[in-house]
C-alpha cells in the first residue's frame, strides 16, 4: 500500500475514500494518486475527428474547472504532509482507472460509494462494478465517513477452493497490516449444502500451512451467499468485509453473476476485494 489510487469526482463520498487512503499513506509511508476522469464526448476531446473546433473551448473549460477543484481539495488540512499526485484524464472512467493504475504502478485502489443505495454520484453503476470485478490489485470500497479507519473484525468469505488459496494469503497479510482479527467464513446454503463436519473440515484444510494468528473459522447458514456474508458480518459487528474476485468471469464458484456487485452495493460497511 505504497502507491494508492483514489478516483474522485469531488463528491462527499469520494472525499470519505480519500481520507481513508490518507490513513494508509501515513501508516505505510505511501503516496496518493488522485484521479479525476473527464468523460466528455469524443468530439470535445478530438475536434479534428469531424466536429467543429468551436467545441474545444468547452473541453478546456472542464479541464480548468477540474484543476480548480483539485487545488481546493489538495489544500485541505487532512492532506498536509502527504504526497499527492493530481491527475486529470479525458477518458471513460473504467478504462482510465485501469490504465492509470498500471501506468503509475499502483498497488491499492480506494474508492467511494454512496452507501447501501449503490454507486450513485461517485461512480455510475457499471464503472464501479467493472473496477471491482477486474482490478488486478486490491480494491477498498468506502461507504461512509470514518473518523478513524480502525478495524477490529475483518470478515473474509470463502468457498475454500484450494486453487484460490493465494487470495487467503492476501487477506491474512492485509489483516496483519491493519491489526485486525480475521474471521474466515463459509456460507452454507441449501443449493450447496455441506454438513457442519464437512464445512469445518474444508475451512481447516483451507488454512492449513498458513501463517495466521488472530483468526476464527466459521460456518454460517443462510438462504443465499450474499445474505449470509452480510448477516454474519452484522452478527459480529465486523468493520470490514473481504471477498475474492475472479476477473471477467465473476467471482469464483459461489460468487457468480451479480453477487459480487450486490455485496459491495448492499453492505453498510467497507468492502475489500482481492483478485483470484
Amino acid at each position: 500500500m505504497k502507491r494508492i489510487l483514489v478516483p474522485t469526482d469531488f463528491s462527499v463520498q469520494a472525499e470519505n475514500a480519500l481520507k481513508v487512503a490518507v490513513e494508509f499513506a501515513k501508516r505505510f509511508d505511501g503516496e496518493i494518486f488522485l484521479l479525476h476522469m473527464l468523460e466528455l464526448p469524443l468530439q470535445l476531446v478530438n475536434p479534428v475527428s469531424g466536429s467543429s473546433t468551436q467545441d474545444l473551448p468547452e473541453a478546456l473549460f472542464f479541464m480548468k474547472l477540474a484543476r480548480q477543484k483539485f487545488k481546493k481539495l489538495i489544500d485541505s488540512p487532512f492532506l498536509e504532509g502527504i504526497i499527492v499526485h493530481d491527475i486529470v484524464e479525458f477518458h471513460q472512467a473504467f478504462d482510465g482507472i485501469m490504465e492509470v493504475s498500471k501506468e503509475h504502478n499502483c498497488d491499492f485502489i480506494v474508492m467511494g460509494s454512496n452507501g447501501s443505495s449503490g454507486f450513485k454520484e461517485v461512480f455510475i453503476g457499471s464503472n464501479t462494478e467493472k473496477v471491482v470485478r477486474n482490478s488486478t490489485i486490491p480494491v477498498l470500497v468506502i461507504k461512509n465517513e470514518h473518523e478513524k479507519f480502525d478495524i477490529n473484525n475483518f470478515v473474509f468469505a470463502t468457498d475454500c477452493d484450494l486453487e484460490h488459496k493465494h487470495t487467503l494469503n492476501k487477506a491474512i497479510q492485509f489483516a496483519k497490516k491493519i491489526n485486525a482479527h480475521l474471521h474466515l467464513v463459509y456460507i452454507n446454503t441449501a443449493n450447496n449444502f455441506k454438513t457442519s463436519i464437512e464445512a469445518n473440515q474444508c475451512l481447516e484444510d483451507f488454512v492449513k500451512g498458513e501463517d495466521i494468528e488472530h483468526h476464527s473459522l466459521n460456518v454460517y447458514n443462510d438462504v443465499t451467499v450474499e445474505k449470509g456474508v452480510l448477516n454474519f458480518a452484522k452478527s459480529i459487528n465486523a468493520g470490514l468485509v473481504g471477498i475474492s474476485t475472479h476477473g471477467r468471469k465473476g467471482l469464483a464458484h459461489f460468487f457468480n453473476g451479480s453477487i459480487s456487485e450486490d455485496l459491495v452495493n448492499h453492505a453498510n460497511r467497507p468492502v475489500i476485494t482481492f483478485k483470484i
